[in-house]
């Protein structure tokens, strides 16, 4: 009796075990990688994490979280933001492998973040912001190679220097290290040149570029004043042999003295330039920032800052105060995407209102000094040219050594990323949204082309310079740019006896592809109304093929006169939509009109437009 008495407490252990290990197998590690987060949580005053329970064998149902069905229930985003959440991040997170959002912002989360968060090479969006984290940053951060947006870590308790490796993030990658303990200086690398100006505010011991805080400059040894004949102890370079310690005492004496110097220069010198910017309001980042300075010595004695659009309600000091963050560059200058946030002091509509977003584009100067009269000029004949497919001036600023331009923010990317990529705002495009697309903006540039007696030009149009909004309506941006942006060899009065005209020179080798022939010869070649309409025969054959615009247009030519199939050369993601076959031959055939070799050949953009609007969707 006695032995089956041990015989069944044996069975019912054995059975226990093998029924551990069976449901322990049946949860994938997501599932217990997501468990080790939630036993690392002390405190969960709102129940967020009262359905992540050991007795489902999937997580795809739990709070705050989201799977891929096609990746067998793997685990692509936890969303805790505001769960009054109190604990830690354990290193188990780290093998989330397919993670693409992970946002555990306003919570009470602290300690270090484990370097494990770097395994996550699937992660796009990371905001930690709002915690208590302290520790130094991980320098495997980097690693991070799809981040997108804002990699969002403010409002913590960071401390030790910015990891150099940050500098490896994208451009694109907007850094938030607002409110930290950060310490040090800024390192003068990669991507970390071009953040906003907040993106490091709120940590006193940082300094550098682009921060406001100096930092000391390092006490370099002078050989003039260290080398000592008399005492070979002490060598060339500064650094004590066998030198005694009065030689040491004099050394420092010496290196004190010239400190002192060397300080109160700095002192004196900070005392000026701050003076300076308070008197002018100006807001120096060197090159890379959003450079609004208000010098300028003509009537407008600071700058002058001029609405044309009586609707946009910000003045110069709502920008200045603004975050800004760096959308691209070209040879036209820089692009920033500036938001600011409603408050008490806001004026107009923005008023206790929300943020406000707007592109201003900081012009580069060439080696044409322009006179505000002139350039006020130009401005405004910018500004006559108003389209719902144009993007819209909003305001300008004028200095000496400053002009920006401030115009409508279009957020859903260009054309040249739907097409080609990368872009995460919408599925490929449909064969009816390329041809609306298409036809839109070829109104737009007809636009430009009859609008004035001048003969305007656009002078760059490809890809990239039509943006998309959130309907997908096409906005061609970088009007007037061609003009206001002049080349090495012009100069206003070239300008002025020839205002349809745009030096060849002016054109940046990156966007040659899209240059008209007549254009690519030697310095002094012109662009004409007819160089817009060859670009745009370009724009359109990236759009029906899906190709890159370099050698596009050749091998278009070669099917059609070698009566090969279409569907060599039409994008594949169209393919489907066998009923536009007849729509997608006739764009092609505008397309290649435009793209004459003979500028006597190609037709206007008003015919391209009417062309392109005949085209009905069955």
């Amino acid at each position: 009796m006695k032995n089956c008495s041990i015989d069944t407490v044996l069975s019912i252990v054995c059975c226990f075990f093998i029924f551990c290990i069976s449901f322990t197998c049946s949860l994938n590690s997501d599932a217990l990688s997501l468990l080790a987060l939630k036993a690392s949580i002390s405190e969960d005053p709102k129940h967020a994490l009262i359905s992540w329970s050991d007795s489902d064998s999937s997580p795809c149902k739990w709070g705050g979280i989201i799977c891929d069905d096609d990746n067998q229930n793997r685990v692509t985003s936890i969303s805790l933001s505001g769960k009054n959440l109190k604990g830690y991040i354990p290193s188990e997170i780290g093998a989330l492998s397919f993670l693409a959002f992970l946002d555990l912002s306003q919570n009470s989360f602290s300690g270090p973040l484990p370097h494990q968060i770097s395994n996550l090479q699937s992660l796009v969006h990371l905001d930690i912001s709002s915690n208590n984290f302290s520790g130094s940053l991980p320098q495997g951060l980097s690693n991070l190679t799809h981040l997108r947006g804002t990699l969002n870590l403010s409002y913590n308790a960071f401390s030790a220097e910015i990891p150099e490796s940050f500098g490896r993030f994208p451009v694109m990658v907007s850094l938030d290290l607002r409110h930290n303990n950060l310490t040090g200086k800024i390192p003068q690398v990669g991507s970390l040149l071009n953040q906003g100006p907040t993106a490091f505010s709120g940590n006193p011991f940082l300094c550098g570029f682009p921060s406001n805080t100096l930092c000391a400059e390092p006490e370099a040894p002078n050989p003039r004043f260290l080398d000592n004949p008399q005492k070979p102890g002490i060598s060339s370079n500064g650094l004590a042999g066998n030198g005694k310690m009065k030689s040491g005492m004099v050394t420092v004496s010496v290196i004190s003295g010239v400190s002192v110097a060397v300080m109160g220069m700095v002192f004196v010198s900070v005392w000026l330039m701050r003076r300076k910017w308070k008197m002018e309001g100006k807001m120096r980042r060197e090159n890379v920032s959003m450079e609004m300075g208000l010098g300028g010595r003509e009537k407008a004695e600071k700058g002058k800052f001029v609405v044309v659009d009586e609707g946009f309600g910000l003045e110069l000091e709502d920008l200045l105060r603004a975050s800004a963050y760096v959308l691209g560059k070209s040879r036209s200058g820089i692009v920033y995407k500036v938001v600011v946030s409603g408050g008490k002091g806001m004026v107009g509509p923005v008023a206790g209102g929300p943020s406000v977003v707007a592109a201003v584009r900081r012009l580069s100067e060439g080696d044409l000094s322009w006179r505000f009269k002139e350039f006020e000029a130009e401005v405004e004949a910018i500004v006559k040219v108003q389209h719902p497919n144009i993007v819209r001036l909003k305001a300008y600023y004028y200095a000496n050594d400053e002009k920006l331009l401030i115009s409508d923010y279009i957020g859903n990317g260009s054309l040249h990323n739907a097409l080609h990529g990368p872009s995460n705002n919408f599925p490929p495009l449909s064969w009816a949204a390329r041809l609306r697309i298409a036809q839109e903006a070829a109104r737009g540039l007809m636009y430009i082309h009859e609008s004035s007696h001048r003969k305007y030009i656009h002078g760059n149009i490809k890809t990239s310079k039509i943006l998309l909004d959130d309907d997908l309506k096409p906005h061609i941006s970088g009007f007037g740019l061609s003009r206001l942006v002049p080349a090495g060899t012009s100069n206003a009065a070239s300008r002025k006896q020839n205002p349809s005209h745009t030096p060849q020179s002016s054109i940046s080798s990156a966007a040659v592809m899209y240059v008209a022939p007549e254009a690519r010869g030697a310095a002094g070649s012109r662009l004409t109304q007819k160089c817009d309409v060859y670009s745009f025969g370009i724009v359109l054959l990236e759009i029906l093929t899906g190709r890159l615009a370099d050698g596009v247009e050749g091998v278009v030519r070669e099917i059609f006169r070698e009566e090969r199939a279409l569907s060599e050369i039409i994008d594949p993601t169209l393919l489907h939509e066998v009923q536009a076959k007849k729509q997608v031959v006739a764009v092609f055939h505008i397309a290649l009109n435009c793209t004459e070799l003979d500028p006597e050949l190609r037709p206007k953009m008003r015919m391209v437009s009417d062309n392109l609007d005949s085209i009905k969707l069955e």
